[in-house]
């Protein structure tokens, strides 16, 4: 079972076992703990810390403890096994920045659509169904032939679908943008940004934090 928090009732360091942050966009992040300093929030996760606004998080849900299955040595890779742990995954900056480079991208612009799209948490599941760091829907993963909940497919699929829609924009950034998060269909029917507020707040979030990196 699981309860909801309300972010108002914590005023000062929590921990639990695990946890959900629940942001106002309605993605949910799995996180350690989190601790509440004024106007900021700081999210814990085994990877590092994030923090942002606390007006960004609407709820905290506490998760209920189970014990994780212990994991064979003989199933991990040789090498780790040899070092007597698991490989560490790359980081989402890493995952970013060699996708960026991979497909032509400025680096900075997949790393601003992958913090509003996720905020860098390769767990995040939105309520529509988006899946991963770039956000991915299981249907376009399934185009795009990769595995959603594997990051590195994850960023890999999601920028060269990115690229690709910067190709058929003829470089129009927010063209781009609007297709990432509302589809092309929705931008070609009305020959630019869809008047959905959804929509036009993505596009200004993701132009503010990729202008604000350069």
């Amino acid at each position: 079972m699981r309860f909801l928090v309300p972010l108002c009732v914590w005023a000062a360091t929590s921990s639990f076992a695990g946890e959900y942050a629940v942001l106002v966009s309605g993605a949910r992040l799995h996180i350690d703990r989190h601790e509440i300093n004024e106007a900021k929030v700081k999210l814990y996760t085994g990877a590092g810390t994030i923090e942002m606004n606390a007006v960004q998080v609407a709820s905290f849900e506490i998760e209920e403890w189970e014990a994780a299955a212990p994991i064979a040595v003989s199933s991990l890779p040789k090498e780790a096994a040899r070092a007597g742990a698991s490989p560490v995954p790359p980081s989402p900056m890493t995952l970013a920045d060699s996708a960026a480079e991979k497909y032509g991208l400025p680096r900075q612009l997949v790393r601003s659509v992958m913090k509003v799209e996720s905020g860098f948490q390769p767990h995040a599941v939105s309520p529509k169904g988006a899946i991963g760091l770039m956000q991915l829907m299981p249907s376009t993963a399934q185009t795009l032939g990769v595995n959603p909940h594997d990051p590195t497919e994850n960023v890999d699929a999601g920028t060269r679908y990115l690229r690709d829609l910067l190709e058929r924009y003829g470089g129009g950034l927010r063209h781009a943008l609007a297709a990432y998060n509302a589809g092309p269909a929705a931008v070609e029917k009305y020959r630019g940004v869809p008047p959905y507020p959804e929509t036009i707040d993505y596009v200004r979030r993701i132009e503010k934090e990729f202008k604000n990196t350069d």
